[in-house]
């Protein structure tokens, strides 16, 4: 399989052909990037909304990103132009705007992250490398591949998903099932007004063209989703990896030793 860094990952991206495989980075060190890359995943969201990254992290997992060749989009903790300006300079791939809950919403989140929009003008940080990209050079280059990710999450995204999918420039959509439960106060056995939203928001996307991405529980989900035409999924976490590994080692550790205990004479 052709990595998305290859090519441009937006390009891969919205083509929606080949299934992007991701995991969230919550740790905020450059380890857990450089292992997911090295393994082969497509891309990485560092999540710096639900975990503790302050500019100067973010900075250091997308130098992470770049030396493992993996794609690094930055979830930005507010959908805000301060935020989604200091990632891009910082060399981020693309960003995940949180609770895009309209048209408006979305266009001004397009507009901050392309220079033909609102973003403002360096060539100096490492998306310009440092001063090695001319001025229009740098400016055509970050227009055609910043990737641009509206999170739907909220009620209100979900009854006007078809004005935010079509907002141009808007690369694709994240559906976040998780807040969307909480927003739906979904407690059923199933989830089907999740179910029921989510499955909106891919029509939706699937009438405009737009790629649709969201956190798959296990791999059979993806393969049922990947049906529907969903084709960039997130896998877990680098948190989540290491507790599912050390809860499975320490479990079968428990389990040999214990036989071996009572294979011994009692003292």
């Amino acid at each position: 399989m052709e990595n998305a860094c290859e090519r441009s990952f937006r390009e891969v991206f919205s083509s929606g052909g080949t299934p992007l495989f991701g995991s969230f980075i919550k740790t905020p060190t450059s380890h857990s990037v450089e292992i997911i890359g090295d393994l082969g995943f497509d891309f990485v969201v560092v999540d710096a909304e639900h975990a503790p990254f302050d500019r100067g992290a973010i900075d250091m997992v997308l130098l992470a990103a770049r030396a493992a060749r993996v794609a690094a989009i930055v979830r930005v903790p507010v959908t805000a132009p301060d935020y989604v300006l200091a990632a891009l300079d910082d060399g981020a791939t693309g960003i995940l705007a949180p609770h895009i809950a309209s048209a408006r919403d979305a266009a001004d989140l397009v507009s901050w992250c392309r220079y033909s929009g609102k973003r403002g003008f360096s060539n100096s940080p490492r998306a310009g490398r440092y001063g090695g990209k001319g001025v229009w050079q740098h400016i055509d280059e970050a227009d055609k591949t910043v990737t641009v990710i509206a999170m739907i999450e909220d009620a209100e995204a979900v009854e006007r998903i078809d004005e935010i999918v079509g907002v141009v420039g808007l690369d694709g959509v994240f559906v976040g099932r998780g807040d969307l439960g909480v927003a739906l106060g979904d407690r059923e056995p199933g989830a089907p007004r999740v179910k029921a939203a989510t499955d909106k928001v891919i029509e939706a996307a699937r009438r405009a063209r737009k790629p649709v991405c969201l956190l798959a529980a296990n791999a059979a989900e993806a393969a049922e989703f990947r049906v529907t035409g969903v084709s960039a999924f997130v896998i877990s976490s680098d948190q989540g990896f290491m507790r599912t590994a050390a809860k499975s080692a320490l479990g079968e550790f428990q389990v040999a030793c214990q036989r071996h205990n009572q294979w011994q004479e009692p003292l």
